[in-house]
């Protein structure tokens, strides 16, 4: 089932950002990419009600009615993007030589693992540390949810002003975030001004990187745009391996969170020298259909 996940929105950004035309394409990608920070708002605590209510075999067969009029709606709804053209196999990998490309995905990869490292774990954070009773966890992780939207909005605002100079602030503000984290985790309030704050850093850093990697593709688009939903995925498994390891070691459940700034810190340091590397384009994002 998770297959087609990486591939799907690849293509969507790429649908969408040739759809908005120039000076607005991370932003459409925003909102393709706005679906999985939703998820986490309503989805998920739906999908769960459900499965609670009718059985887990509910809950899949809802998510595939919803994928048949996702596709219903597809075919009837999206045009077919103007200047579309066919690219062999052998040139979307050739996307893969190209060092502002495997920087850019290093970045997600590793960088974003910060925010996993963090929300791994966060129920017992918030529970352990923070002292929020167990019954308030849906409203905790529908603040996150809600940091997680927004951020995601601001982050194609912000990448479609000044693409790299948003994305180094952004994964600026997400190290910071993270580490201070660590210390706000002790209070409820601050816990949950917190945790907003990773959502919505977090969620901002990934618009930008999805536009980056189309903007320094070439003909590779579609493997380039798919990749960063695997290097996001890689990154799902460092942040929250990372988090298991230093809360094992006994540093307690802040410790993800500073193990989480320091993954960030890498991705920003990987970033910075992408940037100072990276040749002028002659635009901002290119794309193809």
């Amino acid at each position: 089932a998770g297959i087609p996940h990486g591939a799907y929105f690849g293509v969507a950004s790429l649908v969408a950002a040739s759809l908005a035309g120039p000076g607005k394409q991370a932003r459409a990608v925003s909102l393709v990419l706005l679906g999985l920070s939703v998820a986490t708002v309503i989805g998920v605590p739906a999908a769960t009600w459900l499965g609670e209510a009718a059985g887990w075999q509910a809950a899949f067969l809802a998510v595939g009615v919803i994928g048949a009029l996702t596709v219903a709606a597809i075919f009837v709804v999206v045009p077919e993007p103007s200047g579309a053209v066919v690219v062999r196999a052998r040139e979307e990998l050739a996307a893969l030589a190209r060092p502002q490309i495997l920087a850019t995905l290093a970045v997600g990869g590793v960088g974003f693992g910060g925010m996993f490292a963090v929300y791994t774990y966060i129920q017992w954070t918030m529970v352990d540390v923070a002292g929020i009773d167990r019954g308030w966890m849906p409203a905790v992780l529908a603040v996150y949810g809600l940091g997680m939207v927004t951020g995601n909005l601001l982050g194609g605002v912000v990448a479609d002003r000044d693409l790299d100079r948003g994305l180094v602030a952004i994964a600026s503000g997400m190290t910071v975030v993270l580490a201070l984290f660590a210390v706000a985790a002790h209070h409820p309030v601050t816990a949950l001004v917190g945790l907003f704050l990773v959502g919505a850093t977090g969620s901002a850093l990934v618009p930008g990187l999805q536009a980056r990697l189309m903007q320094y593709a070439g003909r590779g688009q579609t493997l380039a745009a798919a990749l960063n939903h695997s290097a996001l995925n890689a990154a799902n498994a460092l942040g929250a391996w990372l988090g298991g390891v230093v809360i094992a070691l006994g540093f307690g459940y802040t410790s993800p969170a500073l193990a989480g700034a320091a993954l960030a810190a890498v991705g920003l340091a990987i970033l910075v020298g992408a940037v100072l590397a990276a040749p002028r384009p002659d635009r901002d994002v290119v794309t193809t259909g």
